[in-house]
């Protein structure tokens, strides 16, 4: 292929290109205005700028406070912000790269705007450990040097609800085109998808002018709640869809006057919203999967794959459950794991090995929740397994029958999971001493913002009770 056939055709794609000879043409073919120049948070947030597409191309690099990778939930900062190494007390500036593979429209401006995530260095040249996408992108590179490639297909859940402006009142199911809102369980459910044609239109509309592939969507057993499987594939490129799918997702409902939250537990007669991550690894070389032998077994790699999750997903919860509210939807009884236990086919479990062939053998990790950050929820499963691999661990025997009411093997909290994340040598060995230190800061800080609040239920109970 000649080069210019192949700028030619990245021109015509729908997302990226690969240099800013191309973007500025890219940007130009479609009458682009202004560009979102964005970059994830800790939280998952869209951060970043905007600027007019001729200040873009004329200096694509551009400065950013360091405290961008500091903000809690709430826009706050921990206590210990300020005593940290990373901290530089005049709050210098990052400096901020286009990744161009990510180039894309934004289909719900009413002006022609485009976006683009950025890459966080610092002035000299070194990345920067606390952003999303680099340790994600860290992740991946370990398992390179092991001559892997780990390949990941997200389940995305979430809620539509009414408008909610007060927080002091509970969540309601939106009302759907019949005049009414949905009630009892309607998983799997056409018309209760049908409910809400217009949004899913929109869902669709607006994620085929972005490029992003929608696998299949779903009614699940909430009112109003639904899934996105997304397409297996590069765990960076599926990090990068999910992080805009939540955004897509919450701009068509809102076109239509109706929230999507991707909270894990927005009501509590409901069942929870999670992010299953089905998670397979091959060899570069060959494009085998690493989990299956010869005869098209499972082979001890496998095993120890699913070990590595057994031993140390209760050490990386607080990356894969982030908030108070996450350990809400983690109960006894429900469909939702509350154990580290592994079966096949068995959606009871933590960790369930689907139905499949050789070639596409896999792991489902049923523990995160809706909320998480997918660039950290995707880099902590794939670092259980990681683990387990490199140390040849030994998992349970598969669990048959129901585990819905075994034991407990998860943190119950908030800061049970984030005692075990700062004293997890192993996970610190794997994302470095610096990311975990600001990550546990900004936890804490967050519950700490919680304790703040009074809830209904200690009105409710504890007013005239005590």
């Amino acid at each position: 292929m000649t080069k210019k056939k192949k700028q030619s055709e990245e021109i015509a794609a729908i997302r990226g290109v690969d240099s800013m000879e191309t973007a500025a043409q890219w940007l130009k073919a479609r009458r682009i205005e202004d560009i979102e120049c964005v970059v994830p948070d800790q939280a998952g947030v869209a951060r970043g700028k905007m600027m007019p597409v001729r200040k873009f191309l004329s200096s694509p690099a551009f400065p950013m406070p360091s405290t961008i990778f500091w903000q809690t939930i709430t826009g706050d900062y921990p206590d210990e912000f300020i005593d940290a190494a990373e901290f530089d007390p005049a709050d210098g500036d990052l400096v901020f790269n286009p990744d161009l593979s990510t180039l894309t429209v934004v289909p719900w401006e009413s002006d022609p705007t485009a976006q683009v995530l950025l890459d966080a260095k610092h002035k000299d040249g070194r990345t920067v450990d606390l952003a999303p996408r680099q340790l994600l992108r860290h992740m991946i590179n370990l398992y390179a040097e092991q001559g892997w490639r780990p390949v990941v297909a997200p389940e995305l859940e979430f809620y539509l609800v009414k408008p909610n402006t007060d927080p002091d009142y509970p969540l309601e199911p939106p009302i759907g085109r019949s005049g009414r809102a949905e009630s009892g369980r309607q998983g799997y459910s056409i018309a209760a998808i049908n409910e809400f044609d217009d949004v899913v239109d929109d869902i669709y509309d607006f994620s085929e002018a972005q490029g992003l592939e929608i696998d299949t969507l779903s009614h699940e057993d909430g009112a109003a709640q639904l899934e996105i499987n997304l397409a297996h594939g590069n765990p960076m490129d599926l990090a990068d869809q999910v992080f805009s799918f939540k955004r897509t997702i919450r701009e068509a409902a809102l076109k239509h006057n109706i929230y999507a939250t991707f909270m894990a537990k927005p009501m509590s007669d409901e069942p929870g919203s999670a992010m299953h991550i089905h998670q397979s690894v091959v060899d570069i070389e060959t494009g085998k999967n690493i989990f299956s032998d010869a005869e098209g077994n499972a082979n001890d790699r496998f095993h120890s794959f699913i070990a590595g999750h057994q031993r140390y997903l209760p050490d990386v919860m607080c990356m894969l459950a982030p908030y108070v509210n996450s350990y809400r939807r983690l109960v006894r009884g429900s469909m939702a794991p509350i154990n580290v236990h592994w079966g096949y086919d068995n959606r009871t479990v933590g960790l369930r090995v689907p139905d499949a062939t050789a070639e596409s053998r896999r792991l489902e990790n049923r523990v995160p929740s809706s909320d998480s950050n997918p660039y950290f929820a995707i880099a902590a499963s794939l670092a259980c397994g990681y683990l387990g691999m490199m140390k040849g661990l030994k998992p349970d025997d598969a669990i048959r029958g129901s585990a819905i009411n075994l034991d407990f093997g998860l943190p119950r909290g908030l800061l049970e999971a984030v005692d075990l994340f700062a004293k997890s040598e192993l996970v610190d060995e794997v994302f470095g001493s610096s990311f975990m230190a600001v990550y546990r800061d900004i936890k804490l800080a967050e519950f700490e913002t919680f304790m703040r609040v009074i809830s209904a239920w200690e009105r409710e109970y504890l007013l005239l009770n005590v």
